[in-house]
Formats: structure tokens, sequence, C-alpha cells
């Protein structure tokens, strides 16, 4: 960011934060340890590299965001991120900085807002899917009771309201 402002630059590390806690590739590999014992600190450390990353380098391509990305990704989680997240994520992101960058502080607020519902709803899934149940249970926790079938509708209710945020965040993001 050329010479950024404390709101901008403060407003652009949140925007990172609330990316990467709602990139289902990234959570997934921290909460499965794909990152050994210390994959939330490799997380937390991923969102301040990204922010340096960004600060240093005001004219980044999405490509070479991606392209950072799967780098830590594969070394950092031993994880190969193939399902099209990291184009998203670095769209995301780079728009994100340039909404920063040029003081557009409402659509970054906007955007935020839609970014901060993906987090929660990506902990419940993981949540479900860990052993036990519980995201806190350690690895080889006995599973509880399985959930029985879904009721009919609920698995599509579910459905339409991911895609339902993903249109928002886009929709957001296009603002502008």
């Amino acid at each position: 960011m050329a010479a950024p402002g404390a709101e901008a630059r403060a407003l652009f590390a949140e925007g990172v934060r609330a990316v990467l806690g709602g990139w289902a590739a990234l959570q997934l590999a921290v909460a499965q340890g794909f990152g050994g014992p210390q994959g939330p600190e490799k997380a937390a450390w991923l969102s301040s590299a990204l922010l340096d990353f960004f600060t240093q380098n005001a004219d980044l391509e999405q490509e070479e965001v991606e392209d950072f990305l799967a780098e830590v990704m594969d070394n950092e989680f031993d994880t190969v991120v193939e399902d099209g997240s990291l184009q998203q994520v670095s769209r995301e992101l780079v728009t994100l900085f340039a909404r920063a960058r040029g003081g557009d502080v409402g659509a970054v607020g906007a955007a935020l807002g839609a970014l901060s519902r993906r987090g929660p709803a990506l902990a419940a899934a993981l949540a479900s899917a860990r052993p036990g149940g519980d995201p806190q249970s350690p690895p080889g926790t006995p599973p509880r009771a399985p959930r029985g079938p879904p009721e009919p509708g609920e698995e599509e209710e579910e459905e339409e309201e991911e895609s339902g945020e993903e249109e928002e965040v886009e929709e957001v993001m296009s603002l502008g």
C-alpha cells in the first residue's frame, strides 16, 4: 500500500483474516492437523505474511497471489489445493486490497460483513466432520452418535444458503 492510512491497513488486515477464516481448504488443513501441531500458528502467520506481501508489492496480480497461497499450502500444510478456491481467495484478496488502498472504506466494510458470515458456517461444518463432532476434540476421540438422515428439504436449504452467501460476497466485491 503506497503510504496507506491506518484505517485502510486495519480494514485490509481484517479482510485478510475474514477471507482466510472462511477458506475451507485452509481451515480443513488446520483442523485435520496437516500443518502439524503448529497449524493454527501457521494460519495466523499466513495472515500476517499476506498483509506484508500486499504492502510490499502494491501491484500484485491475482495469479501472483494464487502462486503464493499455493506454495504456502504445499510447504506449510502439505496440501495441494485443486478445488478452485485458490482463484476465489486470491480474487477476494486482490479486490479488498485495491478498495482499501483506494480508500473505499464503505465497500471494504460491506465485503467484510459478507465475509464474516462465512467463518462461523465453516466452523460448524468442520465441527460436524471432526471426530467427536467438536472442533476442540483431539484426533482419535470417538464420534458422537451419528445424525439421522436429513429431513426432506434440509440438504437443499443448506446448499441454497451457501450459494446465496457466495453470490452475496461476489456481489459486494464487484460493487464500486
